[in-house]
Parts: structure tokens; C-alpha cells; sequence
């Protein structure tokens, strides 16, 4: 995920993404748990994407207050 492309979302939006993220995690999470994730770099991407996302809702929060 680029920032570039979050950076034209919306506050809402950004939300909206963040609960997405945070639910694929969990899934992905499980099935690692399972040993059914053929990939488990893919976490680490993830969690890595999820805290751009956090920046920048924090970023757009600061700027509106």
C-alpha cells in the first residue's frame, strides 16, 4: 500500500481502512496459528501498512485541531 494513496483519503476513509486492515491481520494471525499461511511475511507487511495508516490519521487529526 503506497502512501501517496492514502493521503487522498478522507479522515472516514481512513477509519474505514484501518478496521479493514486490523481484520485481515486477525485472520491472517489465526491462520498462521494453524499453520495454514503460505506466506508469513505477509503479517509483517500488513502490520507494517497498518501503522502507516495510523500515522496518518494521527497527521489529519493534528491538522484539524
Amino acid at each position: 500500500m503506497k502512501v501517496n494513496e492514502l493521503r487522498d483519503l478522507n479522515l472516514q476513509e481512513l477509519r474505514e481502512k484501518e478496521g479493514e486492515l486490523k481484520e485481515e491481520l486477525f485472520n491472517l494471525k489465526m491462520r498462521h496459528s494453524l499453520n495454514q499461511l503460505d506466506n508469513p511475511i505477509q503479517i509483517r507487511n500488513l502490520r507494517r501498512d497498518l501503522a502507516r495508516l495510523k500515522t496518518l490519521i494521527m497527521e489529519n487529526q493534528a491538522k484539524l485541531s
